[in-house]
């Protein structure tokens, strides 16, 4: 089976979906913009072949360089695990006859205000929101649905240019930084609880599905730089307290006609028990979230994914064993790392449940907290019982502190 592989090197989880492909059998050719040589070990090894693009931007001129390598081949799948490059593969596999997501779906996935109203159709609980491409426009709709708002790239992903408006101070802040954004989302502030649903399907049916907490929102750990992030994967999706997110994960599922592949959902449970749609990209979920999901049950998601979407099936054994818990640390002060406390301490005292240490070594450069997702590094602790992971990942979130000068 040979499988169009946009984006094998790039985010960083993707030559591991890369290798997946490989271990299930596929040929594997990769598109990048990268020379080959520059692609990470992982994803060099498990390819058989290589396209080389331009760039990313320019997704004519991508279409056309891939069509152009593959003339008078046939191709089994097209596939991508990265937001910006859901729509070119649909148009890859249209000119290729291929099967998967066509343009038209690809699109309500990426435009939130097309997914809005495919989900308001079906009757799915969404924020009101409007869209814009003006900055009268965006004044008028925060008149139609009053503060607070969220305002956000009506195609974009994750919080990346994402801001909560309290107020017009807020907005007038808030408009500039969006001024190279084509079009915004104009959205209610839901105040709740922030979960995902997550999901790999087969042969039109979800195998597997994952719901994660992030602990606190990720826009609060966007605009607060001391805030160390958490994702928890639980251990029991299918909680009473989940309960209503998982249902509607499912219906989203089906009023979007998704049927093979990974699927990445947040959704937000209000102090009232209501539960209200946030957003869902066809792509697995970014920042290592899959690993999460890895650490829970000890399986390979990268090897589940590809043999759904290459056999139609997901044989790995599901076994729901630990809540896992990333915590995300920024370093204090600015330069390079020059120590790290508590990491010896944590390791003595609690050592047995903690999985994974990903942190900046020391003489690193500080990464922009603003800029990346996961910071200066990462530790992942997993516990059967979840008040138990909370208290472990609380405890890494104060004890341990990055420093650079």
């Amino acid at each position: 089976m040979d499988v169009v592989l946009l984006g094998p090197g790039y985010p960083g989880e993707m030559p591991l979906f890369t290798r997946g492909l490989a271990d299930v059998g596929a040929r594997v050719i990769g598109v990048g913009a990268q020379h080959v040589d520059a692609l990470p070990g992982t994803a060099r090894r498990a390819l058989a072949e290589y396209i080389q693009i331009g760039s990313w931007g320019d997704e004519d001129a991508v279409v056309a360089r891939v069509l152009e390598s593959l003339r008078g081949r046939n191709v089994d799948l097209v596939e991508t695990l990265w937001e910006p490059t859901v729509v070119a593969a649909a148009r890859l596999r249209e000119a290729i006859g291929a099967p998967g997501m066509r343009v038209e779906q690809a699109r309500t996935f990426r435009d939130k205000g097309l997914m809005k109203d495919a989900l308001d159709a079906a009757g799915i609980r969404t924020p009101r929101a409007r869209r814009s491409t003006t900055v009268a426009g965006v004044r008028q709709a925060v008149e139609h649905i009053g503060y607070p708002i969220i305002l956000k790239p009506i195609a974009g992903a994750g919080s990346l240019n994402t801001y909560r408006v309290e107020d017009a101070k807020d907005l007038e802040y808030a408009l500039p930084r969006l001024a190279h954004v084509e079009e915004v989302s104009v959205e209610e502030f839901v105040d709740g609880r922030e979960f995902t649903y997550d999901t790999v399907c087969a042969a039109g049916a979800i195998a597997f599905y994952n719901i994660a907490e992030y602990r606190p929102r990720p826009l609060v750990g966007k605009q607060v730089e001391w805030v160390s992030q958490q994702v928890i994967s639980h251990r029991d999706p299918d909680s009473e307290l989940l309960a209503g997110g998982r249902d509607m994960g499912e219906a989203v599922i089906r009023a979007m006609g998704y049927t093979s592949g990974f699927t990445h959902m947040e959704w937000y449970l209000t102090p009232s028990g209501e539960v209200v749609f946030g957003e869902i990209g066809a792509r697995a979920p970014g920042a290592r979230l899959t690993d999460l999901m890895n650490f829970s049950c000890d399986i390979d998601m990268f090897v589940g994914w590809a043999e759904a979407v290459c056999h139609g099936r997901f044989s790995q054994p599901v076994e729901r064993r630990y809540n896992a818990a990333m915590v995300i640390k920024r370093a204090q002060g600015a330069g390079r790392i020059t120590h790290i406390d508590g990491l010896g301490h944590l390791m003595a005292t609690m050592g047995e449940h903690i999985v994974n240490v990903d942190l900046l070594p020391v003489g690193e450069r500080r990464r922009d907290w603003q800029q990346t997702v996961l910071s200066d590094g990462i530790v992942v602790v997993r516990h059967p019982d979840l008040a138990t992971t909370y208290e472990l990942a609380d405890r890494v979130g104060t004890e341990l502190n990055l420093y650079a000068g």
